[in-house]
C-alpha cells in the first residue's frame, strides 16, 4: 500500500473521525506513482447473448445508480464552471467498428487518466476521480431495458438538451478532462473513454478491479435520452426502485452501487445540494455504509433543498434518497453487510457497476474482457 493510501485511511478511521478541513490538510497533493506499469489482463468473452441477459434480468424485476439529483434544481446551459456546455461532434457516426482491429493499447488509455487525476489539487478534493465515476454512471444509466435505449454505447451527452439535463450539471467538467485523452487516443469511441475512466477512477481512488470491455460507438444527436430517466434524490424508495429496476438491477444492486457515495461530494451549483458524504472524499471505501448507519442523522437547516447531515460535527451530508438504504428492509439488510465487509462489498459493486457500464452494448461474441492493473501499490 502506498504512502498515500496509508494517510487517506489515517483521515477516516478511528472513535473521533477528524473534520474535512482536518481530512485535508493530511492529503499530499500529488500520489506517488509506481515506476513500472502494470498492462491489462485479458479474459474470455463472457458467454451468451448479452441482449438476452438484459432483456432476461428485466422480465425478473430488478435498480443502480450513483449521483443523485434535485428536480427543483433546473437545467441549465451554464455549466458550474461558468461556461456553456459545447457538444462534441461525433466521430463514428451511428457505424459499429471494430476497435480490436485498431490495436488501441488500453491500458495505456488507463494510464494516461490516472496520471491525469490529481493534475488540478485545486479541483474539489484534490482528484477527478469522483466527476469521473459520476460521468460513467450518468450516461450508462439513461438505459432502459423496455425499449433498449440509453445506456453508455452512444454517448449521447454530447448533446443538447442532454447534456444539459438537470441531472447532468457539472459534468462538463469531466468531459472536457477527457478531451485530452481522445485527442491523444482518437480511435476510442467516446462511450469506451467514458466507462473506462470511471473504472479507472475507482481502482486508483482504492475500489476493487472491475471488468470491461469495449465496443460502445458514437451516436448521432437524434439518440438523445430524454430527461428524467436518472433518479431524484428527494423521492423515496418507490422511485429509487422504479428507477434502478428500469436498467435490470435488483435491491442488492443498488445498494452495492450507491456505495460509490463514499467519494465525491455534492454542489450547490450542480445537483442543488452542499457537502461531502465520507471525511476522506477520494477513497474508495465501505466508509459510506457505515457512517449511514452508525451516525445520527438530522434534517439540515439551511435555505437549500432537503437533505441531512450528521448531528456530530454537521460536515456530512446525506440525500433524502439514500437515507432509505436506512430506513427500508431490504435495503438495510445489505447495507449492514457492506458495513461489516468491505472485500463483499468490493465483489458485489465490481460485478453490479460493471453490468451497469455495459446495459445496451451491441458485444460481439468474441469482445475480449480486460482488467485493468492499477498503476499505484
Amino acid at each position: 500500500m502506498s504512502s498515500f493510501r496509508v494517510l487517506r485511511n489515517a483521515a477516516r478511521v478511528g472513535a473521533a473521525r477528524p473534520s474535512v478541513l482536518a481530512t485535508a490538510a493530511i492529503k499530499p497533493s500529488i500520489r506517488p506513482r509506481m515506476a513500472v506499469r502494470g498492462y491489462a489482463t485479458e479474459t474470455s468473452p463472457s458467454g451468451g447473448s448479452s441482449k438476452a441477459v438484459w432483456i432476461g434480468a428485466a422480465l425478473v424485476g430488478a435498480g443502480a445508480g450513483y449521483y443523485f439529483y434535485t428536480s427543483s434544481q433546473p437545467s441549465s446551459v451554464t455549466e458550474s464552471s461558468g461556461q456553456k456546455a459545447h457538444p462534441i461532434p461525433p466521430t463514428s457516426g451511428t457505424e459499429k467498428t471494430t476497435l480490436e482491429k485498431k490495436g488501441i493499447d488500453y491500458q495505456q488509455v488507463y494510464n494516461t487518466i490516472a496520471d491525469m487525476l490529481e493534475e488540478n489539487e485545486d479541483y474539489d478534493d484534490g482528484s477527478y476521480g469522483p466527476v469521473l465515476v459520476r460521468l460513467a454512471w450518468h450516461s450508462s444509466g439513461t438505459y432502459s431495458a423496455a425499449d433498449g435505449t440509453g445506456g453508455s454505447c452512444g454517448a449521447t451527452m454530447r448533446f443538447e438538451p442532454e447534456a444539459t439535463h438537470g441531472a447532468n450539471n457539472g459534468l462538463a467538467v469531466a468531459r472536457d478532462f477527457l478531451e485530452k485523452v481522445k485527442a491523444k487516443y482518437p480511435e476510442i469511441s467516446y462511450g469506451d473513454l467514458w466507462t473506462l475512466a470511471g473504472i479507472c477512477a475507482i481502482q486508483e481512488m482504492g475500489g476493487p478491479i472491475i471488468p470491461w470491455r469495449p465496443g460502445r460507438f458514437d451516436k448521432t444527436q437524434e439518440h438523445v435520452t430524454p430527461d428524467g430517466r436518472l433518479p431524484d434524490a428527494a423521492k423515496d424508495q418507490r422511485h429509487v426502485r422504479e428507477i434502478f429496476y428500469r436498467m435490470g438491477f435488483n435491491d442488492q444492486e443498488i445498494v452495492a452501487l450507491l456505495g460509490a457515495h463514499a467519494v465525491g461530494r455534492c454542489h450547490t451549483d450542480r445537483s442543488g445540494y452542499e457537502g461531502p458524504w465520507t471525511f476522506a472524499p477520494t477513497s474508495f471505501t465501505n466508509e459510506y455504509y457505515k457512517l449511514l448507519l452508525d451516525e445520527k442523522w438530522v434534517e439540515k437547516k439551511w435555505k437549500g433543498p432537503k437533505q441531512y447531515e450528521d448531528k456530530k460535527t454537521h460536515s456530512l451530508m446525506m440525500l433524502p434518497a439514500e437515507m432509505t438504504l436506512a430506513w427500508d428492509k431490504e435495503f438495510k439488510k445489505w447495507a449492514q453487510i457492506y458495513a461489516k465487509d468491505q472485500d463483499k462489498w468490493f465483489e458485489d459493486f465490481s460485478a453490479a457497476f460493471s453490468k451497469l457500464m455495459e446495459l445496451g452494448v451491441p458485444y460481439a461474441a468474441d469482445t475480449k474482457v480486460y482488467k485493468f492493473k492499477p498503476t499505484t501499490a
